[in-house]
Protein backbone atom coordinates (compact mmCIF):
# COMPACT_ATOMS: atom_id res chain seq x y z
CA UNK A 1 0.00 0.00 0.00
CA UNK A 2 1.09 4.14 0.12
CA UNK A 3 1.14 3.79 3.66
CA UNK A 4 3.43 0.83 3.51
CA UNK A 5 5.65 2.13 0.78
CA UNK A 6 6.47 5.43 3.34
CA UNK A 7 7.69 2.92 6.23
CA UNK A 8 10.34 0.38 3.99
CA UNK A 9 12.88 2.18 3.38
CA UNK A 10 15.54 2.90 6.38
CA UNK A 11 18.76 5.27 5.56
CA UNK A 12 21.74 3.67 6.44
CA UNK A 13 24.60 5.90 5.36
CA UNK A 14 25.30 9.38 6.48
CA UNK A 15 24.30 10.55 2.39
CA UNK A 16 21.28 8.43 2.46
CA UNK A 17 19.92 10.33 6.12
CA UNK A 18 20.97 14.00 5.12
CA UNK A 19 19.02 13.17 1.57
CA UNK A 20 16.01 11.74 3.17
CA UNK A 21 16.05 14.33 5.46
CA UNK A 22 15.93 17.09 3.44
CA UNK A 23 13.14 15.77 1.23
CA UNK A 24 11.01 15.43 3.84
CA UNK A 25 11.18 18.54 5.24
CA UNK A 26 11.42 20.60 2.08
CA UNK A 27 8.98 23.39 1.61
CA UNK A 28 7.29 21.35 -1.43
CA UNK A 29 7.13 17.89 0.61
CA UNK A 30 5.10 20.15 3.00
CA UNK A 31 2.99 21.88 0.87
CA UNK A 32 2.36 18.32 -0.86
CA UNK A 33 1.51 16.54 2.26
CA UNK A 34 -0.86 18.78 3.73
CA UNK A 35 -2.82 18.99 0.63
CA UNK A 36 -5.72 16.70 1.13
CA UNK A 37 -5.98 16.31 -2.61
CA UNK A 38 -2.62 14.55 -2.63
CA UNK A 39 -1.67 11.16 -2.00
CA UNK A 40 2.25 9.91 -0.82
CA UNK A 41 4.10 7.13 -1.69
CA UNK A 42 7.27 5.77 -2.49
CA UNK A 43 6.46 3.74 -5.74
CA UNK A 44 9.94 1.54 -6.74
CA UNK A 45 8.96 0.19 -2.74
CA UNK A 46 5.22 -0.64 -4.11
CA UNK A 47 7.11 -3.61 -6.37
CA UNK A 48 7.36 -6.73 -4.87
CA UNK A 49 10.22 -7.22 -2.75
CA UNK A 50 11.77 -10.52 -4.64
CA UNK A 51 11.22 -8.58 -8.11
CA UNK A 52 12.95 -5.27 -7.08
CA UNK A 53 16.87 -6.47 -8.19
CA UNK A 54 15.49 -7.17 -11.55
CA UNK A 55 14.20 -3.97 -11.72
CA UNK A 56 15.59 -0.75 -13.46
CA UNK A 57 14.71 1.80 -11.30
CA UNK A 58 13.49 -0.43 -8.08
CA UNK A 59 17.18 -1.91 -8.43
CA UNK A 60 19.89 -1.14 -10.95
CA UNK A 61 18.97 2.44 -10.41
CA UNK A 62 19.00 2.67 -6.52
CA UNK A 63 21.20 3.23 -4.47
CA UNK A 64 24.72 5.10 -3.18
CA UNK A 65 26.17 7.19 -5.76
CA UNK A 66 22.81 6.88 -8.11
CA UNK A 67 19.21 7.04 -6.76
CA UNK A 68 20.57 7.51 -3.34
CA UNK A 69 16.90 6.92 -1.64
CA UNK A 70 13.83 5.80 -2.93
CA UNK A 71 11.59 8.78 -4.83
CA UNK A 72 8.75 10.50 -2.79
CA UNK A 73 5.48 10.90 -5.30
CA UNK A 74 2.65 12.66 -4.69
CA UNK A 75 -0.29 12.07 -6.63
CA UNK A 76 -3.45 14.05 -7.42
CA UNK A 77 -6.76 12.34 -7.01
CA UNK A 78 -8.09 10.75 -10.18
CA UNK A 79 -4.22 10.92 -11.56
CA UNK A 80 -5.02 14.31 -12.29
CA UNK A 81 -1.00 15.27 -11.68
CA UNK A 82 1.90 14.32 -9.65
CA UNK A 83 5.32 15.39 -7.95
CA UNK A 84 8.13 12.95 -7.49
CA UNK A 85 11.12 14.65 -5.76
CA UNK A 86 14.04 12.59 -5.98
CA UNK A 87 18.38 12.92 -5.55
CA UNK A 88 20.76 11.85 -8.12
CA UNK A 89 24.05 10.88 -7.64
CA UNK A 90 27.30 11.01 -9.58
CA UNK A 91 27.26 7.34 -11.21
CA UNK A 92 24.29 8.37 -13.26
CA UNK A 93 26.52 10.16 -15.64
CA UNK A 94 26.67 10.28 -18.89
CA UNK A 95 29.48 13.29 -19.67
CA UNK A 96 31.60 13.76 -15.98
CA UNK A 97 29.39 15.75 -13.85
CA UNK A 98 25.87 15.61 -15.81
CA UNK A 99 22.95 13.37 -15.73
CA UNK A 100 22.62 10.82 -18.80
CA UNK A 101 19.68 11.86 -21.02
CA UNK A 102 19.01 8.04 -21.11
CA UNK A 103 18.47 8.32 -17.02
CA UNK A 104 16.20 11.74 -17.61
CA UNK A 105 14.08 9.44 -20.61
CA UNK A 106 13.70 6.55 -18.56
CA UNK A 107 12.54 8.77 -15.30
CA UNK A 108 9.90 10.74 -17.21
CA UNK A 109 8.43 7.70 -19.00
CA UNK A 110 7.84 6.00 -15.60
CA UNK A 111 7.43 9.06 -13.86
CA UNK A 112 4.29 9.74 -16.70
CA UNK A 113 3.14 6.37 -16.68
CA UNK A 114 3.09 6.42 -12.88
CA UNK A 115 0.33 9.62 -12.86
CA UNK A 116 -1.14 8.07 -15.85
CA UNK A 117 -2.04 4.62 -14.14
CA UNK A 118 -4.48 6.68 -11.13
CA UNK A 119 -6.34 8.11 -14.09
CA UNK A 120 -7.22 4.72 -15.56
CA UNK A 121 -9.78 2.04 -14.56
CA UNK A 122 -7.08 -0.80 -13.41
CA UNK A 123 -4.34 1.20 -12.59
CA UNK A 124 -2.11 0.27 -15.02
CA UNK A 125 -0.16 2.19 -18.11
CA UNK A 126 2.57 1.03 -20.56
CA UNK A 127 3.95 3.23 -22.79
CA UNK A 128 3.10 3.56 -26.47
CA UNK A 129 4.19 7.00 -27.20
CA UNK A 130 7.33 9.08 -25.45
CA UNK A 131 8.63 12.49 -27.03
CA UNK A 132 11.05 14.01 -24.73
CA UNK A 133 12.99 17.61 -25.09
CA UNK A 134 16.24 18.51 -23.26
CA UNK A 135 16.44 21.78 -21.93
CA UNK A 136 19.76 22.11 -20.09
CA UNK A 137 22.04 19.65 -18.60
CA UNK A 138 21.11 18.26 -15.33
CA UNK A 139 24.34 18.10 -12.64
CA UNK A 140 24.36 14.86 -10.84
CA UNK A 141 24.04 14.91 -6.82
CA UNK A 142 21.57 17.47 -6.91
CA UNK A 143 17.86 17.35 -5.95
CA UNK A 144 15.17 17.32 -9.05
CA UNK A 145 11.87 17.53 -9.10
CA UNK A 146 9.79 15.60 -11.97
CA UNK A 147 6.01 16.62 -12.90
CA UNK A 148 3.57 15.51 -14.32
CA UNK A 149 -0.62 16.21 -15.44
CA UNK A 150 -2.54 14.11 -17.07
CA UNK A 151 -4.08 16.03 -20.09
CA UNK A 152 -6.88 14.06 -21.40
CA UNK A 153 -8.19 9.89 -21.27
CA UNK A 154 -10.17 8.00 -23.48
CA UNK A 155 -10.96 4.32 -21.95
CA UNK A 156 -7.58 2.45 -21.73
CA UNK A 157 -5.87 5.69 -23.40
CA UNK A 158 -4.43 8.47 -21.19
CA UNK A 159 -2.19 11.17 -22.77
CA UNK A 160 0.36 12.68 -20.21
CA UNK A 161 2.70 15.42 -20.56
CA UNK A 162 5.46 16.63 -17.69
CA UNK A 163 9.13 17.41 -16.72
CA UNK A 164 12.13 17.53 -14.63
CA UNK A 165 13.51 20.60 -13.16
CA UNK A 166 15.62 21.83 -10.15
CA UNK A 167 14.52 21.75 -6.46
CA UNK A 168 14.45 25.04 -5.88
CA UNK A 169 17.22 25.57 -2.78
CA UNK A 170 14.45 28.93 -1.63
CA UNK A 171 11.11 29.63 -1.89
CA UNK A 172 12.74 32.45 -4.25
CA UNK A 173 14.39 30.31 -6.59
CA UNK A 174 13.00 29.64 -10.19
CA UNK A 175 13.24 26.11 -10.48
CA UNK A 176 15.60 25.65 -14.15
CA UNK A 177 13.57 23.03 -16.82
CA UNK A 178 15.90 20.34 -17.79
CA UNK A 179 13.91 18.08 -19.81
CA UNK A 180 10.11 17.95 -21.07
CA UNK A 181 8.05 15.20 -21.86
CA UNK A 182 4.86 14.09 -23.70
CA UNK A 183 3.73 10.33 -23.96
CA UNK A 184 0.56 8.58 -24.79
CA UNK A 185 -0.11 5.41 -22.00
CA UNK A 186 -2.59 2.36 -22.70
CA UNK A 187 -3.81 0.18 -20.01
CA UNK A 188 -3.14 -3.36 -21.35
CA UNK A 189 -6.38 -5.28 -21.97
CA UNK A 190 -4.64 -8.21 -19.42
CA UNK A 191 -4.44 -5.29 -16.64
CA UNK A 192 -5.21 -7.76 -14.18
CA UNK A 193 -1.40 -8.19 -14.18
CA UNK A 194 -0.67 -6.20 -12.18
CA UNK A 195 -1.53 -8.33 -8.76
CA UNK A 196 1.86 -10.49 -9.93
CA UNK A 197 4.00 -7.83 -9.42
CA UNK A 198 2.85 -4.92 -6.97
CA UNK A 199 3.14 -5.79 -3.51
CA UNK A 200 -0.61 -3.86 -2.64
Amino acid sequence: SDEDSLRLFKPASLQEMQAEEYINNHPLALELRANPAFKESRPTLKLREDLRTSSLTSGVFAGPGRIVVPPVMFVEEGGKSSVVIMYLGNEMCGYPGMIHGGVLATLLDEGLARCAFEALPNKLAMTATLNINYRKPSPADNFVVLRARTTKVERRKAWVEGQIETLPKTPEETPVVLAEATALMIEPRQAEVRGKFMSD
